[in-house]
């Protein structure tokens, strides 16, 4: 029996095809009361909530392998403890229920959610596969919808959300796996709004032309939006999601976070993995090694071409076909080639896939029925079951891996050859439509829809030499052994978890406006220390017409007049600028994020630049070299001071998106080092903090002592003034972000209304 791909749309197929073979302990390590509590409260639970449960419920009860097992057995049993919820599959008799859900609580760490085989029908095959399944994969001729469909939908989803609450506990982490649940945050959160709650996609999402079709398109994306952390394979989901929800709600969003009804929804990019090490220790067992040689005696003197998949409308069989039928066209020597195709039956009760099976049937006997020779027929079709075994030994002996759906949230096949190619190395030829290709760009990468050039890839792959098939194949090996499932459920978990931590609530603003207005009125001592470009002043599209404004300049003349206040402007501008703008006036100038500092008692300029080490690289190069391995089109400047990341020829959003997330890595990895970030025009930098704000403002402390200060800035390079360790400081930021000033400010303009207000 082939498990149902309800389970998880993006389980392997290797998966999918050995439910024989024992899977990971996924159960609970704690043993629990009646209500799925605890005996110790050292672990985190976390609730994984997905429309199948990863057993197999029959006459008797076994588990089940799965990618989302795969994906949790990496998991630390010491730090979480795991439930599982969902669906059993079938339709299990009244009288067996009791028993079903004890057997599954006690040996499994599970709960079912029990449908009858009318639920199941109109919310699984119709509902989930016949409305959304096709929109998400742009299949606008697939879709289908009726009323009742989606009565079932809500009813569904409401009965996971009992099964939920009856066991869920106030600090408890629950992960919502796919479409088949979409609802299912916004119920929660309603209902328990300390539950930490992730939702992860694992189809595409479409652009909001596509999904605006469907008409409950805004309860959907709702109900999406209750979770705290929501998780997409690629940077462009997540976007067409942001767009979504922008243009079908109305809402407003930054690059990751979408804030609504008082509350923040954080988007990230996961691209899931397989299960690497199954794979590697697969290729070393004897079975393999027989199955391997029995392989190579069969189609000796042959190169393979092989292609896995579900039999989908998604996967593009059709259209690989036309491509082929080209390709024996113009290839001669077609005794050489053998087309392998493994198609795993996928439901075969709805009429779009009994079509398409007859359909891609036909169309295989046509091209067996043109290009057999006497000594070959070119495509092998198996429309069935193969085990473990022998699909890595199908993978390992494939010249080439032809993996071109027309779309595919993932993708993992690609990742599974790609995991056997450990040997001689094949070539992959991949569709720039599956997910995968954001990854494994060292591919050949295809559009499916053109056939022309599917045909010319082939020729290219299969006439490649060894040297190009290894320089080709190596990195991609080495991500996808590295960047595997339980990495995948790793960072996803931690990034869930973190949600839990607590935000300080900031002092008061106006405490801090009294402070230093009172200061200013004794006579006091006092230092302002105020960035200019995003704190000062509004940022302007063109950085030449960001001059001060008359309001800006009016503020400053008042500053000037105060005897007892020295000013100081804070700048990653050149001397130049500064001097251009504000030399005018009497107060201090710091340039190039404190690499130059003009005194305000002093016309020249003074530079700091010595006594810098830099053995802080080698370590820090190795976080940059992840970024560039998940950032296509990014690339890294070793400089004799500094490490450069940069990104200019990523895709636009993304690369921003990613760089915002790297500075916040290294700031955090930096945090205790002499270090400090710079995050530039399509540059992330990294350099000594002897030349940062943080150091040059110390600089001028040291210099003269101060009753009061005050640091306000808007953006990372900041940061350094606002970690300065004075009991007499108020830090100030300005805009939205981490940070670890005192104070928040909106805007300039609330900055400068802050100004006014202490000078009054």
């Amino acid at each position: 029996m082939i498990p149902d791909k309800a389970f998880n749309q993006e389980t392997s197929i290797s998966f999918d095809l050995t439910t024989t073979r024992e899977c990971p302990n996924f159960q609970s390590r704690h043993p629990t009361d009646r209500r799925g509590y605890s005996s110790t409260q050292m672990a985190t639970r976390i609730i994984n909530v997905s429309n199948r449960l990863p057993v197999t419920v029959g006459e008797t009860i076994s588990k089940s392998s799965g990618g989302l097992v795969a994906a949790l057995e990496g998991v630390s049993a010491d730090q979480y403890e795991l439930k599982w919820i969902g669906w059993p599959g079938n339709e299990i008799e009244a009288d067996r229920q009791d028993e079903v859900q004890r057997v599954l609580e006690r040996e499994h760490g599970a709960a079912a959610v029990f449908l009858t085989a009318a639920e199941a029908e109109a919310f699984y095959e119709g509902f989930a596969n016949s409305s959304l399944w096709p929109l998400l994969h742009y299949m606008t001729n697939y879709f289908r919808y009726e009323p009742p469909w989606w009565e079932a939908y809500q009813s569904v989803n409401q009965k996971f959300a009992e099964k939920v609450l009856a066991i869920a506990r106030e600090d408890d982490i629950v992960w919502v796996h796919d479409y088949q649940l979409m609802l299912l945050p916004a119920m929660l959160k309603q209902r328990m709004p300390s539950l930490r709650i992730g939702f992860f996609l694992h189809t595409p999402f479409p652009s909001h032309e596509i999904f605006r079709i469907h008409p409950q398109r805004a309860e959907l994306i709702s109900g999406i939006l209750g979770a705290d952390l929501i998780g997409f394979h690629t940077f462009a989901y997540l976007r067409h999601f942001r767009s979504a929800a922008l243009r079908l709600l109305g809402i407003e969003s930054e690059m990751t976070q979408i804030r609504h009804e008082g509350r923040v929804s954080t988007l990230g990019v996961y691209p899931i993995g397989i299960n690497a090490d199954k794979f590697d220790a697969e290729l070393d067992t004897p079975q393999y090694q027989q199955q391997l040689h029995d392989f190579r005696d069969a189609f000796r003197g042959k190169q393979i071409v092989l292609s896995v998949e579900r039999m989908d409308y998604t996967k593009g069989i059709l259209h690989r076909l036309s491509a082929i039928d080209l390709f024996l066209r113009e290839h001669e020597d077609r005794d050489r080639i053998k087309f392998i195709f493994v198609s795993v039956p996928s439901r075969e009760g709805v009429e779009e896939y009994k079509e398409l099976r007859a359909e891609v049937e036909a169309r295989i006997g046509h091209i067996n029925g043109t290009y057999t020779t006497v000594n070959n027929s070119p495509i092998h079709f198996i429309h069935g079951s193969v085990t473990f075994t022998q699909l890595a030994a199908f993978y390992a002996i494939a010249s080439v891996g032809l993996i071109t759906p027309l779309i595919d949230g993932m993708n993992l096949v690609a990742k599974e050859y790609v995991a056997c190619q450990r040997d001689l190395p094949g070539v992959l030829v991949l569709s720039e439509f599956a997910g995968a290709a954001e990854e494994l760009f060292n591919a050949l990468i295809v559009n499916p829809y053109d056939t022309r050039a599917v045909a010319d890839a082939l020729h290219q792959a299969l006439a490649m030499d060894l040297d190009e098939r290894r320089s080709r194949m190596a990195p991609m090996r080495r991500r996808v052994m590295e960047f595997d499932a339980r990495t995948w459920a790793r960072h996803f978990i931690t990034d869930l978890a973190a949600r839990s931590t607590p935000i300080e609530v900031a002092a008061s603003i106006d405490d801090a406006q009294q402070r230093l207005a009172g200061a200013i009125r004794g006579g006091n001592a006092v230092a302002l220390f105020l960035d200019y470009d995003g704190t000062l002043r509004e940022i302007e599209r063109i950085p030449t017409a960001a001059s001060p404004t008359p309001p800006i300049r009016n503020l400053l003349d008042r500053l000037r007049d105060l005897r007892n206040v020295d000013v100081t402007i804070i700048s990653g501008r050149v001397p130049q600028d500064l001097e251009a703008w504000l030399g005018y006036l009497p107060f201090g100038l710091i340039a190039e994020h404190g690499a130059s500092i003009r005194r305000a008692d002093q016309r020249e300029w003074d530079q700091l630049d010595r006594n810098v080490s830099y053995a802080w690289k080698e370590e820090l190069l190795r976080v940059l070299r992840i970024y560039e391995e998940s950032t296509p089109g990014s690339f890294i400047e070793d400089k004799r001071t500094s490490l450069v990341w940069h990104y200019r020829q990523a895709d636009p959003e993304f690369g921003e998106w990613k760089a915002k997330q790297l500075a916040t890595d290294l700031g955090a990895l930096t945090d205790n080092q002499p270090l400090q970030i710079r995050h530039g025009r399509k540059i992330i930098e990294i350099a000594s903090t002897h030349i940062s704000k943080g150091a040059a403002v110390t600089r001028m402390l040291d210099e003269k002592a101060y009753d009061l200060i005050v640091c306000a800035g808007d953006d990372v390079t900041d940061e350094s003034m606002f970690r300065l360790d004075l009991s007499h400081l108020i830090s100030i930021k300005v805009g939205q972000g981490d940070t670890q000033a005192q104070h928040l400010l909106r805007n300039p303009a609330a900055l400068r209304a802050f100004l006014e207000r202490a000078l009054q």
